[in-house]
């Protein structure tokens, strides 16, 4: 009898594997989330640039500020769902594989594809509306002359 312990660190040691692996899926997730920000944002202020005399020519015609920011989310948030669609599909293919590293809850849980989806929908909109803003203060005449 030379390896005894008390049943805490049995406990302890066989749920330390499953604790790393799930801290790791942790810090991949939020690393991911960073990176799909910093990827929309970098997509939407290219995409404002390359459209900076059309929205000009509306700002000239008389677009509001309110319009300008619209249009840019509109259009930054459509391929944002669109790309959410194809992630919440995929995820359910994923899921099955995943389906040993859950615990008290199924891989297709409504409520925690919701709340990604909202997480993911939200940062994309954060995301867009910097360079949105951008745009809605653009200068007609320095855009039009190409000043």
């Amino acid at each position: 009898m030379r390896d005894i312990r008390t049943m805490e660190d049995v406990a302890a040691e066989s749920m330390e594997m499953t604790r790393v692996t799930l801290w790791l899926l942790g810090t991949f997730a939020v690393s991911a989330l960073a990176l799909a920000a910093i990827g929309i944002y970098g997509v939407m202020a290219y995409a404002v640039r390359q459209r900076t005399r059309e929205i000009g020519t509306r700002i000239a015609l008389g677009a509001t500020p309110g319009g300008i920011v619209r249009l840019v989310l509109t259009g930054g948030l459509r391929v944002a769902t669109t790309g959410t669609l194809v992630g919440l599909a995929a995820s359910f293919i994923a899921g099955r594989a995943l389906r040993s590293f859950l615990f008290g809850t199924s891989s297709a849980d409504p409520w925690v594809l919701a709340g990604a989806t909202v997480v993911l929908l939200v940062t994309a909109a954060l995301a867009c509306y910097i360079p949105a803003r951008r745009a809605s203060r653009l200068d007609p005449a320095r855009t039009l002359t190409g000043w």
